[in-house]
């Protein structure tokens, strides 16, 4: 050991760790290799860095780990060891327990992902033995299993979820996630009904089936927003607040995806779905708190009655193309883009959580955006 290396280990106090080179060279203290620290975390677990390029800065890395721990209240550092030794199921259970914002769909779909994918792998690792390079082959046993894409960025997204905040709660010293590559889901091109199928739905349905295909059409409401049609959200004569969803398998009502309890988004109201909901009040009344959509057995829809009047709407109408009910959102946003609207608006009204999920599926019926701009840029030259 070099004069320099004896003069900066005697700072080294008991309890702050260690620093050295791990190569076999003559004199480390001129040689190019990076220097390693080994240290014990808050957490009381061993850690090892590398890539210090000289000694000074793996002291300082070693002092500001040790003013971490001396800063570090016993209870505090006492519970981030007990959050890093759960086992990922246990953890994963309580942090579900703690999303009491999630809508009982949204819980439902963890769960599904949790058991299907992502437990099997996982459920007995330590939290505090994750790291990216666990991530890493996660990922790649979901590809070997040859999981959807869709199903694997799902998969992705709830473990990044979990894991960051075991890292926040401080079970996780380091980013689990660095340097990881998640899936990217591509969505597949999209069906889209055109007016005269829309018209042709209308004409063969009920009249509570023509409310949700306005909404949804004419205002991008998801279908479970839609059965929760009330007049008192039509908070100008050109705007309509969407503030809850009907859960389509209990029929109860839950706050809007991706929001919390209270929040609400609004959208554009064309003429034609105003007065197709005032038609249905005139015609039908509403339930006592202003609601129009329900059946003889339940005072709101569900899955089954939608999927049951859109089928017999549809063989009546003679369509044998197959439009998923979700196509009416797609028809939403295409209308929309094809007028010249921003896509950042469209995303918006339709409640999208990323703008860049709208902007993947819906890019290719922006008309001409490239050529439009060049336009536009000339007229200013």
């Amino acid at each position: 050991m070099s004069q320099e290396t004896c003069t900066l280990a005697t700072q080294l106090i008991r309890g702050m760790g260690s620093f050295y080179k791990s190569c076999a060279c003559a004199r480390q203290s001129r040689c190019p290799h990076p220097y390693v620290i080994r240290y014990r975390d808050v957490t009381g677990r061993q850690r090892e860095e590398t890539g210090y390029t000289t000694q000074q800065s793996a002291l300082d890395r070693l002092t500001r780990v040790y003013e971490e721990k001396r800063s570090t209240p016993p209870q505090r550092a006492e519970l981030k060891r007990e959050i890093g030794k759960q086992r990922f199921g246990k953890y994963a259970s309580t942090w579900l327990s703690r999303q009491r914002h999630y809508a009982q769909g949204s819980v439902r779909t963890v769960k599904q992902v949790l058991t299907s994918q992502i437990l099997p792998v996982l459920e007995t690792r330590r939290i505090n033995t994750f790291t990216s390079t666990v991530v890493d082959d996660f990922v790649m046993s979901m590809e070997e299993r040859s999981v959807g894409l869709a199903a694997q960025q799902n998969a992705f997204d709830t473990l990044r979820k979990i894991l960051l905040d075991a890292r926040r709660r401080g079970g996780i010293t380091e980013d689990p996630f660095e340097g990881v590559i998640p899936p990217e889901y591509i969505p597949r091109k999209i069906t889209i009904p055109t007016l005269d199928e829309i018209h042709a739905l209308k004409a063969a349905g009920s009249d509570g089936l023509r409310v949700v295909i306005d909404l949804m059409s004419g205002c991008g409401l998801r279908n479970g927003e839609a059965y929760a049609a009330n007049l008192e959200r039509m908070v100008a004569d050109d705007v309509y607040r969407v503030t809850e969803q009907i859960e389509g398998n209990t029929r109860e009502r839950v706050p809007l995806k991706h929001r919390k309890p209270g929040e609400f988004r609004e959208t554009p109201m064309p003429w034609t779905v105003r007065e197709s909901l005032l038609q249905y009040e005139k015609d039908h009344g509403t339930s006592a708190d202003g609601y129009l959509l329900r059946t003889q057995r339940s005072p709101y829809w569900a899955h089954t009655t939608l999927e049951y009047q859109r089928n017999a709407a549809k063989k009546r109408a003679g369509i044998t193309r197959r439009l998923t009910t979700y196509a009416l959102r797609h028809f939403f946003a295409s209308n929309c883009l094809a007028m010249g609207i921003p896509i950042t608006d469209v995303a918006e009204w339709m409640g999208h959580r990323n703008i860049n999920m709208t902007f993947k599926i819906y890019r290719h019926l922006m008309p001409a955006s490239i050529g439009r701009a060049a336009k536009r840029l000339n007229e200013g030259l």
